[in-house]
């Protein structure tokens, strides 16, 4: 699998993304991480932007609603099996990895990354879930996603040996909370990596750049 990992949004390297993208350009957009919003028109408003950046680099998205398949992995499984592409919409880091652990997402997608022409796109809680743990994030995210229950999902992905923190140094509003998971990370000495908005880690074939 193929990385695509962006600070804010899209990246200033998006056409990349498309470039990066195989013959199955069907994309599943998951936009659990703001399962937090209340506003649904708000929701829907960025589901739009999503799907209109996509489809300018020539893809197909389609929404996979991690809510919708909570206690059915096997459904979930097969369901995934029609992608070429992931995009993992930013957000809140903790509502995003509660809805891949219920769902089952978190095992899939592990499996997933073993195989070749696929490519996985995220941002900010895209990239965050990613990391070995989200220890740290909850000085930035609030780290209680309530409508999941009261128990805090803390293990990454592990897909990445390093931890990813964004929005360093940027014009966002989280940029001071970022200096303190920073800080975090350098105290408790973990290896880590930061992303200033409009910067993308690419991983392609396993070899890693920054763009």
């Amino acid at each position: 699998m193929d990385f695509y990992l962006t600070s804010y949004h899209f990246g200033k390297a998006f056409k990349e993304f498309g470039k990066m993208a195989p013959k199955n350009r069907k994309v599943a957009v998951i936009s659990n991480a703001v399962d937090y919003y209340t506003d649904s028109k708000r929701k829907e408003k960025s589901q739009k932007k999503i799907f209109k950046k996509l489809i300018g680099v020539g893809l197909k998205p389609e929404t996979v609603d991690l809510k919708c398949y909570f206690g059915k992995k096997k459904k979930l499984e097969k369901k995934l099996k029609e992608f070429g592409v992931f995009w993992v919409k930013g957000g809140n880091t903790f509502f995003l990895r509660k809805a891949m652990q219920l769902s089952g997402f978190d095992k899939i997608f592990l499996k997933l990354t073993k195989k070749k022409n696929l490519l996985y796109g995220g941002s900010s809680a895209g990239i965050c879930v990613l990391c070995p743990s989200i220890k740290g994030v909850e000085l930035v995210d609030d780290a209680k996603p309530k409508p999941y229950g009261k128990k805090i999902e803390w293990s990454g992905l592990n897909v990445l040996p390093y931890y990813v923190a964004p929005h360093y140094k940027s014009k966002n509003i989280e940029t001071k909370l970022i200096d303190k998971m920073v800080a975090y990370y350098i105290k408790n000495k973990k290896l880590f990596k930061t992303l200033h908005d409009g910067e993308t880690i690419i991983i392609k074939n396993g070899i890693e750049k920054l763009m």
